[in-house]
């Protein structure tokens, strides 16, 4: 079997493995559906044909292998709670988690890239004491205390103390509710509403990012190559560009595309802080309604994003460093 033939298989492997864990998992928790749908009063044969036609009177198997059955033939199903099909949630939420997602891997990879660079530059310095225990601060907070932070800081504070409009950022919602914005007014509303979650998102994974770049950088800093290139005159840049970045760019790259399924996984408190319908929001919305299809059909996205990122940190260190691409 060549390697491209076996990577494949295992990500089949682990993509039904997680999908069959969570089937399990979701279905075999106290509860279903049913208990928080019927209405108060309802007999027991009330609460027994709903069941039947939610499909949640039969054996946990039969369950398993009629949704299986649904999915291979393109039907994720309908949603419980709302009666919409599953397609129609998930195309609606996915592009808004894809794009905040996105824009703050860019962030974090050019912000935590530029921040451990200069760090391993000046090592030791105070500058690079004072980035450590910021960076290690914001790593280690909570995504959902952060984006509160944010929020008190950006409405309650900044309208409380007279700051510029441009610095009272809007803290719910994609945009304006009730808005008549069009073209790039509309744009530019969109993007005020993301500037905070986007932040949240960039900070917490540029905090990462640039502990690592930081100790790779410095690792290469003592190489032998990059001592070569001092002694020949090139400036610290020229150093740091053709030899240090050099070097340091392919487990970047991998790192970066390794971030993908934590900045998704992420975005499930950041979207409910700043109430972006996206894929956390609906996720946790499914949960607490104990919405099986929808929920389901929010593990096949997470988890096709967690094998394509791993797919492509593959394909970016090929690309990113040439001697492997025998």
């Amino acid at each position: 079997m060549t390697p491209t033939l076996r990577r494949a298989f295992e990500s089949a492997l682990l993509f039904w493995l997680v999908v069959t864990l969570t089937f399990c998992l979701v279905h075999l928790a106290p509860g279903d559906a049913t208990d928080l749908l019927v209405p108060p009063g309802a007999s027991a044969a009330d609460i027994e044909r709903l069941r039947s036609s939610f499909g949640l009177d039969a054996p946990m198997w039969q369950q398993y292998v009629r949704w299986t059955s649904r999915v291979l033939a393109g039907d994720l199903g309908t949603s419980f709670a709302t009666g919409e099909a599953v397609g129609d949630v998930l195309r609606r939420a996915l592009p808004i988690t894809l794009g905040l997602g996105l824009v703050s891997l860019a962030l974090t990879f050019l912000i935590g890239t530029a921040v451990g660079l200069w760090q391993a530059q000046h090592a030791g310095s105070r500058g690079d004491r004072l980035a450590t225990t910021i960076g290690i601060t914001l790593f280690a907070a909570p995504s959902f205390w952060l984006a509160l932070a944010l929020v008190a800081v950006f409405t309650y504070v900044a309208s409380r103390s007279g700051w510029p409009v441009w610095l009272r950022l809007p803290a719910m919602g994609v945009e304006t509710p009730a808005s008549t914005l069009n073209g790039l007014a509309r744009l530019s509303d969109i993007a005020r509403h993301a500037v905070l979650p986007v932040t949240v998102l960039s900070l917490i994974g540029a905090a990462g990012l640039a502990r690592y770049a930081r100790a790779t950088a410095l690792e290469l800093l003592h190489s032998d190559w990059v001592r070569t290139g001092r002694a020949k005159g090139l400036s610290s840049g020229a150093v740091m560009r053709r030899h240090v970045l050099a070097n340091a760019r392919p487990p970047l790259i991998v790192l970066l595309a390794l971030s993908l399924p934590g900045t998704v996984a992420g975005s499930v408190f950041v979207e409910s802080v700043f109430a972006w319908p996206g894929m956390g929001r609906t996720m946790l919305a499914s949960i607490g309604a104990r919405d099986y299809p929808v929920l389901m059909g929010v593990t096949l996205v997470y988890a096709a994003i967690v094998i394509v990122a791993n797919w492509l940190s593959d394909v970016a260190t090929v690309w990113a460093d040439p001697r492997r691409r025998s």
